[in-house]
């Protein structure tokens, strides 16, 4: 079987970028910088380390991020995030440029929680079951190259949680390849891999609960025979982040018990039920907007990646700014000053991201779809 995506390494990053200070690891990497001029843009997530996102020429949530690297001009793009990230930027990159994630390892549990043989089976029962209606593919930015392939070939669009909304009204309203009409709720949304940001939008949309059902991969042969498969408006993958699972009701709860006053924005990775408790949820950039447009004596719980939080508190000092509960994604802070040294020493020779042909054709349909709808 093809392996869609490829990461190229050399060996792990040697000890003498480990072991060197954080002072001369910048040093070297600023001499290269200056040397490269506008032939290298380093992009940076919102939850890398400061130090990384220091150094960034472009930071950003997911969806600023593809866009950008969309844009690029730059020869050699050097992706600090977690993989599914590079990979986008890999499939939308033009001929010639060279796209490097300086940690291979540095993956997306729930982007793995989605394999293309279980979304395969999934479109299959539901295309069966569903025999009068079109079935969108709707895959949120955490997802593999080839998932988000599969929903390019089939007419679907990828999305992120600024968007999530707008690509879900496509889907329900102008899904049909060829631009043809169809009036909700007729067409049905498999969304994946994400149960969470999925049924938020929904609800946010005003979708009842009843219309939103979870498909798990492990129980196929089960959904197969139940009718609530028939009349869903959406199915929506079992899938979740365990950096945004962690919040609870409970730590909102003890958040306004010991902050009268307190405004609590969640991400919509968050639980249904954690969203509802707070007083707002948003992407990353929305939580962003959410506390530069506060006032100085506001208090404002944030519930999402403690990189961020932490970050904002030191900008923002005149208010207070608290996470619900310190909450780390361990794959992003695997990206450090060692590596992003080591990669630029031996540009273009380690941690090239490749993307399969044919995987790359159809994931720029999706992702193009969703930089389209905006």
């Amino acid at each position: 079987m093809k392996i869609p995506v490829k990461i190229h390494r050399g060996l792990s990053c040697p000890h003498e970028y480990v072991n060197r200070r954080d002072e001369d690891l910048l040093k070297a990497i600023q001499t290269i910088r200056t040397r490269l001029g506008d032939q290298l843009t380093i992009l940076g997530h919102h939850y890398q380390a400061d130090e990384i996102v220091a150094l960034s020429n472009i930071v950003g949530d997911s969806f600023k991020l593809c866009r950008d690297a969309a844009a690029a001009t730059a020869r050699y793009i050097v992706f600090c995030g977690v993989r599914f990230m590079a990979e986008s930027a890999r499939i939308l990159a033009r001929p010639g440029q060279v796209v490097i994630h300086p940690e291979e390892t540095a993956g997306c549990p729930m982007a793995d929680m989605a394999e293309t043989t279980q979304v395969e089976e999934a479109w299959e029962i539901l295309t069966r079951m569903n025999p009068d209606r079109r079935i969108v593919p709707v895959t949120y930015m955490n997802s593999s190259a080839a998932i988000k392939a599969f929903c390019g070939r089939h007419g679907g669009s990828v999305c992120t949680s600024s968007n999530a909304r707008r690509v879900l009204e496509w889907a329900w309203s102008k899904a049909d390849p060829d631009g043809d009409e169809f009036v909700a709720p007729s067409n049905l949304v498999l969304f994946m891999p994400d149960e969470h940001l999925g049924r938020n939008a929904a609800h946010e949309m005003g979708v009842p609960a009843r219309e939103v059902v979870i498909w798990n991969p492990r129980y196929s042969e089960a959904h197969s025979r139940d009718e609530r498969y028939s009349r869903a408006r959406m199915v929506v993958w079992k899938g979740f982040c365990y950096v945004h699972t962690r919040f609870r009701v409970e730590h909102v709860e003890q958040l306004r018990r010991k902050y009268p006053g307190i405004h609590v924005i969640v991400h919509p990775e968050c639980t249904r039920e954690v969203v509802h408790a707070a007083d707002s949820s948003g992407s990353t950039e929305a939580i962003i907007r959410k506390v530069q447009e506060s006032k100085p004596g506001d208090i404002i719980g944030v519930g999402t990646e403690i990189n961020l939080v932490a970050r904002l508190a030191k900008q923002y000092p005149d208010r207070t700014i608290v996470p619900l509960t310190p909450s780390l994604c361990l794959n992003m802070a695997k990206i450090t000053l060692s590596h992003v040294l080591w990669v630029l020493d031996n540009l273009g020779a380690t941690c090239v991201v490749e993307v399969d042909a044919e995987v790359a054709e159809n994931g720029r349909k999706a992702l193009r779809k969703m930089l389209d709808i905006g």
